[in-house]
């Protein structure tokens, strides 16, 4: 084969270096065409690098720099500009695109379909052709409308919204949709670097040796690092410190997604191959895999310099559980097993860092807290935080895996100890291997109703698998321990939740955060005790659901936004009856998901306000753009606070500040940025808006109790969302073909965006109930690898979703706001599984229920 490649790209006769590895490697790192994403090279599983070769779309991950040669490649940059504009359009104003990762690809797929079909696309037939795009955002009947709509009809052109409320265009909209706005990957700087990890081959083992000398001789190689060059600290993590930066020699893995060193290079592709070449003596050693074998022995510990395995424990107890239970007449006892699931965000992680003349580090992070990202660079530096601006890149999704530090800390090193900038970008099987997943938790739940269906008592014993490292999974159990009556109330409650250490997978935050698990088996218990008590299903909710001035759960007094439980029951009454007089099977999910860290936690967001000499202002604050709108909601209200029109505003997210917060996490962005936003417009009209300063807000919680104080009226969450989610399917095949989501979210401070997160979320909602899973083998190895392997549905298996969005304020919020990135997959497994009841006759109780309890299983 030649050393090099000539084709035709974007009009323009090319040639390049024959040893890329495919052709998105040639057209990314030699040609610096970056619209076309690389979100699982070379597997070709998630279409984000689709591009047209001779016309057709092709996954160019997957295409041979051979199979390519002298085809015409065009990638988005090549279209024609009204074509590009038309095509963004679109999406923007459909709300077509959230985080915006995947978007790039299906534009060009897009593209080859209304080439081949014109006005004659139909819907149906679009979403059976999307199927090697994978969307974790937006549940696709969004991209499907905006094919629609380029198929047959005008295409609006979309504006920003300047006011509270208002449906306008998503913050930074086109730029994302035509891959012109770039992620971490997408940065070029001169001089710069590669890095790439090389993780454990076993999930516990002694490290004895480790011989660099195979990669150090690789041409293109200019550094191995390793535990034994970390200048400072050696461990970090987001509460307890106890997460390895690398494994060293005489140190021990713990899970499968240990680092040992990382590799710089002068390309990628040479990076990668080198850390292969590294080689590594273990002393290998039993993984502990089994939660509840751990926490019952702590003789032999799982994790490396922990103290038990045990990583926490949360309980509470309200009133007299046994004397209620045993007077009931209608009590249900029942296990339910809920599984892990990875995030599968489409933007595998990428850090960037880059020495400055200073002899500081500026570093471009994905991740979701990037002061807690700064203070740890430089723990592990052992330099001072101010010689480090970490700058937030708006990532490519994250729904709680970007929480913890994935490779910031690794690149950052090796550019402060070269002096060069280096960065760094995981491969899929790293990413999924690395960061935390969804606790696995099994509950055994004890219920009981009296005649009437009241709910007299509740006892709840969970156990959740937070691998080794402690990430917030102590947070996940506390939350599924507070979440365990779900929006309803029982007077006799006794609830214990442990998180357990193990040699499996991290477990962490991603959305629902606990809730969902908790409310899962909450749902399906009260499905049981309605039939028990022959009571309608949604009736049996209607007479449990909290309301202003009750006790829920843990002994908070609920305030006046939990009218929002009625209001979202009442809102999905019509579409339940209808369907069940139409004889579908039906399942019913009603939930609640605080917003918030609560729990006693001081939670301060501060933002600012700056005029730029250009005219332009600076709307900066503290939380992480990952898809969800925060930017979107910061321009809206700076917007109408300061009277000004949304184009002039810019927003930006960096250190440079010091307006840290913490994690984007909890479902608070929103009702913390807005907050803090409107505090800094205020500041700035009282100050005249002058240019050159920055006119600082702050917003802050400071008035929620733990769980530990006893507090005799505690307010543990400042507060809640609520939802309820009717589920219908067909009664003989079981297909489901709608779900109606309505959601209270205090304020919809966007609806278009607003409605994307319900639908996004019931789509991750669909999948965790019925097919997604990231199961591990007995030595703690994932076994699910690729993103196919991991069960999420893709556009043609996605039902129509009605979305009812409900405005009960919070009080005590700015604007009202309550939330609404998580509640949207709270209600939705225990939905699917009483519509699944309903067309067979048997209960679910373990999750995934197409993998463990199909149609027709018997139990």
């Amino acid at each position: 084969m030649s050393d090099t490649t000539r084709l035709t790209v974007n009009g323009q006769e090319v040639e390049v270096a024959s040893d890329h590895p495919h052709l998105l490697a040639a057209l990314r790192e030699e040609l610096g065409l970056t619209a076309a994403k690389d979100g699982c090279a070379p597997s070709g599983q998630c279409g984000a690098c689709t591009v047209l070769v001779n016309g057709k779309a092709r996954v160019s991950c997957q295409t041979t720099l051979e199979k390519a040669a002298g085809s015409e490649v065009v990638t988005l940059e090549g279209f024609a500009a009204t074509e590009r504009e038309r095509l963004a359009n679109a999406f923007s104003s459909t709300g077509a695109l959230q985080c915006g990762f995947c978007t790039p690809g299906i534009l060009v797929r897009t593209k080859a379909l209304l080439d081949q079909k014109g006005s004659a696309l139909e819907r149906q037939s679009a979403a059976a052709r999307m199927g090697a795009h994978l969307c974790r955002c937006t549940g696709y009947n969004s991209i499907l409308d905006a094919v629609e709509m380029l198929a047959t009809g005008e295409v609006p052109t979309p504006k920003l919204s300047g006011s509270i409320g208002g449906d306008g265009a998503k913050y930074e909209a086109t730029e994302l949709a035509l891959g012109d706005r770039g992620y971490v990957d997408d940065m070029a700087v001169p001089g710069m670097l590669h890095g790439a990890l090389r993780l454990t081959d076993h999930s516990r083992a002694d490290v004895l040796s480790i011989d660099t000398a195979p990669a150090l001789a690789v041409p293109g190689v200019e550094a191995v690092y390793t535990g034994a060059d970390v200048p400072g600290e050696t461990f970090v993590g987001i509460i307890y410190t106890d997460w390895p930066i690398f494994i060293p020699v005489g140190g021990r893995t713990s899970y499968y997604g240990d680092v040992l060193a990382i590799v710089v290079a002068d390309s990628p592709t040479t990076a990668r191959n080198a850390a292969n070449l590294i080689e590594i003596e273990y002393a290998t050693l039993d993984p502990i895999v089994d939660p509840a074998a751990a926490v019952a022995n702590d003789d032999d510990l799982a994790v490396w310099k922990s103290t038990s395995n045990t990583l926490s424990v949360s309980a509470y107890v309200r009133g007299d559980f046994e004397t209620a239970f045993a007077a009931s007449p209608y009590r249900v006892s029942e296990r339910f097993i809920t599984q892990r699931v990875e995030h599968a965000f489409l933007e595998p992680e990428s850090t960037l860092a880059i020495p400055t003349d200073a002899g500081g580090l500026m570093v471009y992070s994905g991740g979701q807290g990037i002061w807690d990202d700064r203070n740890q660079i430089a723990s592990i530096l052992k330099v001072d935080p101010a010689t480090i601006t970490v700058e937030l890149v708006s990532n490519g999704g994250a729904f709680g895996g970007k929480e913890d530090m994935s490779n910031q800390g690794q690149t950052a090193l090796a550019a402060h100890l070269l002096g060069r900038p280096v960065k760094c970008t995981l491969t899929r099987e790293q990413s999924l291997r690395m960061h935390a997943k969804r606790h696995p938790i099994t509950i055994d739940l004890d219920v009981a109703c009296d005649e009437d269906g009241k709910l007299t008592a509740l006892r709840a014993r969970m156990i959740g698998d937070s691998g080794p490292y402690a990430s917030v999974g102590m947070k996940v159990l506390e939350r599924a321990a507070g979440h365990a009556s779900g929006p309803y109330v029982v007077d006799n409650i006794d609830v214990r939740a442990v998180a357990a250490r193990t040699n499996n997978p991290v477990c962490g935050a991603f959305r629902g955060f606990g809730a969902n698990q908790a409310q899962f088996a909450m749902e399906g218990a009260l499905d049981q005790l309605a039939e028990l008590a022959d009571i309608d299903r949604l009736e049996m909710r209607r007479r449990n659901a909290i309301s202003p001035g009750v006790i829920w759960g843990p002994g908070q007094r609920m305030d006046d936004g939990a009218d929002g439980v009625l209001a979202c029951i009442d809102a999905v009454q019509p579409a339940y009856d209808a369907a069940m007089a139409a004889g579908k099977a039906v399942g019913i999910g009603v939930a609640l998901k605080n917003s918030g860290l609560g729990n006693g936690f001081l939670e301060i967001g501060r933002a600012v306000i700056h005029y730029n000499a250009d005219d332009t202002i600076e709307v900066r604050h503290c939380w992480t753009e990952m898809g969800q709108g925060v930017h979107t909601v910061a321009l809206q209200i700076a917007s109408e606070e300061l009277g000004v029109d949304p184009e002039r505003i810019r927003v930006i997210v960096d250190t440079t500040r010091e307006l840290g917060a913490g994690q984007t996490t909890g479902s608070r962005g929103t009702l913390m940025a807005a907050g803090s936003v409107k505090a800094a417009c205020e500041a700035a009209i009282a100050g005249g808006t002058q240019i050159g300063i920055d006119y600082e807000g702050e917003y802050r919680v400071d008035w929620t109790n733990s769980l530990e104080e006893n507090a005799p009226d505690p307010i543990l969450h400042s507060a809640f969302g609520y939802a309820a989610q009717v589920v219908i399917a067909d009664r003989k095949t079981g297909e489901i073909e709608k779900v109606v989501a309505a959601h209270d979210v205090g304020r919809a401070m966007n609806p278009t965006l607003c409605r994307g997160q319900v639908e996004g979320a019931v789509h991750m909602g669909l999948g965790y109930a019925l097919t997604e899973e990231f199961p591990t083998d007995e030595l703690g190895r994932p076994t699910n690898m690729t993103l196919r392997s991991l069960g999420i549905l893709r556009a043609k298996d996605m039902p129509d979703v009605e979305t009812i969005l409900i405005e009960v304020p919070q009080p005590r919020s700015p604007y009202g706001v309550k939330g609404v990135g998580e509640i949207g997959l709270v209600p939705t497994a225990g939905a699917v599984a009483g519509a699944m009841k309903m067309v067979d006759g048997t209960w679910r109780t373990r999750l995934p229920i197409r993998v463990h309890q199909p149609l027709g299983f018997s139990s």
